[in-house]
């Protein structure tokens, strides 16, 4: 669907604006870190395991990233021919028709970009209600549960076989280059998207409402993400030198992987009722805020490293392929081996 300006300030009330310019652009997916850091993707914790420690996407990336809010109402309740439907707006167009196209537009952008299943090409009719009144899309945290999905379809991937990652890989495709700068192709600093446009200030990109203490201090909140009837939790203790904290080591994880099997097939459920423990938590979730000192080398400490790598499974490789092969002695069978192996040399004729 084409973004027209007319529609745009729709998007930006409903706090989707700069995640549309992003669905603007052309997007190519670089499968290979894509793929390795999935291998490394532990659903327990909702992090990435690294040589180093614990790493993983987080709210502040949401707003970083996407330019998404991160403050308001869980998303949640009861769960073509559009693309032809919707493509090009008329000229002409009045202001009711305008609203159609934005509804239209924002149903496009939550179902194939932000919460993308693997039929790529669908839009739900979940968001009908949503985009009913256009004035109440900006009330909803369209950060956390775009987050949500995208762990939910992690650890999917990690525990079952799942051969294809639905979810919203430009946004992690988008973390993985700015947080792991070697992965990053070249030109990449040019690109525009969030964080986007990498050329710009990120007061440029993000929305400037989003930057605001009472937004940005639920970063360092651990709570529970709400996407209808996936649950998953903000683990962000566990990577506190993301966001300028000295890493200690971890508190055990919750355990939560009763909720993995809740998919919102079969009866139709008001799931801020069948999941309302988990939505007071949200509603709580400024009480839950971490708080830290922040440092200038923000770095895991002595005792966790000691203990990350004695605990973690720091490599995929086995032992015996991490060795480095210059530091191999010589066999001391080498000598007899090579004797009976190779057969003698004989003298060539002299052609001198």
């Amino acid at each position: 669907m084409i973004l027209h300006d007319r529609i745009m300030p729709y998007l930006d009330s409903a706090g989707l604006l700069h995640v549309a310019r992003l669905n603007d652009y052309w997007f190519k997916l670089d499968e290979p870190p894509i793929s390795a850091f999935v291998e490394q993707w532990h659903p327990e914790t909702h992090t990435f395991h690294m040589p180093f420690g614990e790493c993983t996407v987080t709210l502040q990336d949401m707003a970083y990233q996407f330019g998404l809010p991160i403050d308001g109402f869980p998303v949640s309740g009861c769960l073509s021919d559009f693309e032809q439907l919707f493509r090009v707006m008329p000229t002409d167009a009045t202001e009711p028709t305008v609203q159609v196209y934005a509804r239209g537009y924002i149903m496009m952008l939550l179902s194939m970009m932000l919460f993308g299943d693997k039929s790529g090409a669908r839009v739900h009719l979940r968001w009908l209600p949503y985009v009913a009144d256009l004035d109440e899309l900006g009330k909803y945290s369209w950060g956390s549960a775009t987050l949500c999905w995208l762990y939910r379809c992690l650890c999917r991937v990690a525990n079952r076989n799942v051969k294809n990652l639905a979810g919203t890989l430009a946004l992690l495709q988008s973390w993985i280059f700015w947080r792991f700068p070697t992965f990053r192709p070249r030109g990449f600093d040019v690109i525009l998207w969030p964080l986007a446009s990498r050329a710009l200030e990120v007061i440029q990109v993000v929305h400037p409402d989003i930057l605001r203490p009472e937004h940005t201090h639920l970063w360092k909140s651990t709570t529970a993400l709400i996407y209808f009837s996936s649950i998953e939790w903000h683990h962000v203790d566990r990577v506190l030198s993301q966001l300028g904290g000295v890493q200690h080591v971890s508190k055990p994880a919750i355990n939560i992987d009763f909720l993995l099997s809740k998919d919102g097939q079969g009866p139709t459920h008001w799931f801020p009722e069948v999941f309302a423990t988990w939505h007071e938590c949200w509603d709580q979730r400024h009480q839950s805020v971490l708080t830290f000192q922040l440092v200038p080398d923000p770095r895991p400490s002595v005792e966790y490293l000691d203990w990350w790598y004695r605990v973690a499974c720091r490599f995929l490789s086995h032992d015996r392929d991490l060795v480095d092969p210059r530091q191999a002695g010589i066999p001391a069978d080498a000598p007899v081996r090579g004797h009976i192996v190779v057969p003698a040399r004989q003298q060539g004729p002299n052609f001198a």
